[in-house]
């Protein structure tokens, strides 16, 4: 049973990837009317939200953008930093999404902020904890390292979970920030960035599927065999 959702997972996020992936390229191939940089727009979004103290800098690899809330540093993929297209629009706006919840302290960012630490730890041994507790498990029907390793998985699904407001309210204040500071000047390029994010998103909501149903499965192992 678990073996065919874990399939369907797979399939599902292969697909989800190769959709965002080939969306970002049709994207990154439509000028951007306002003729401005990722690097650029992202100033700008930053300014107007009376933001003076996050740095934008960025960084090597393609899709590797991200806010940094430690340094406070928007860091954006050469790609981003330097295009002139709706893809990078819409993600250098998205990444600044970012930079204004924590200004404005938004409580699901600051839950998943105070979060990584320790989920840092767990995603780092819950592989090897795992595979330890269910051998152990079914050579001395110790069920103690399995039960630290699920609650080591639960902590990185509800994580994953916890992402999913972040992220999707950072691109709805990206949208809004677009529309109203006149970036994206016409509806084909509201559009663009809209589904862009969308597909962005939704790399997102599979991962944290895909989490919860491992949780689900060793959960099954670790008190199926308890009863």
């Amino acid at each position: 049973m678990y073996w065919i959702i874990f399939i369907g997972i797979m399939l599902v996020s292969w697909i989800v990837q190769f959709r965002f992936k080939s969306k970002f390229k049709k994207y990154s191939e439509m000028p951007l009317s306002s003729g401005l940089s990722g690097a650029e727009i992202a100033q700008k979004m930053l300014n107007e939200n009376g933001i003076n103290d996050v740095q934008i800098i960025s960084v090597e690899g393609q899709l590797t953008d991200h806010y940094n809330p430690g340094n406070r540093t928007v860091n954006l993929s050469p790609e981003v930093y330097h295009g002139r297209s709706v893809a990078a629009a819409a993600v250098a706006a998205h990444e600044c999404g970012h930079a204004v919840q924590h200004a404005t302290a938004y409580n699901w960012l600051q839950f998943r902020s105070a979060m990584v630490p320790l989920v840092s730890v767990a995603s780092r041994l819950t592989s090897w904890v795992l595979l330890i507790g269910v051998m152990m498990m079914a050579f001395s029907g110790n069920y103690i390292v399995l039960a630290v390793g699920v609650g080591a998985l639960f902590l990185t699904t509800l994580f994953s979970f916890i992402t999913l407001p972040v992220e999707f309210d950072a691109s709805a204040r990206a949208l809004a920030w677009l529309d109203r500071s006149g970036v994206t000047h016409n509806t084909a390029e509201h559009d663009g960035a809209k589904d862009a994010l969308k597909w962005a998103a939704m790399t997102y909501v599979v991962a944290a599927l895909s989490a919860l149903v491992t949780l689900l499965y060793y959960a099954s192992i670790l008190f199926g065999r308890r009863d």
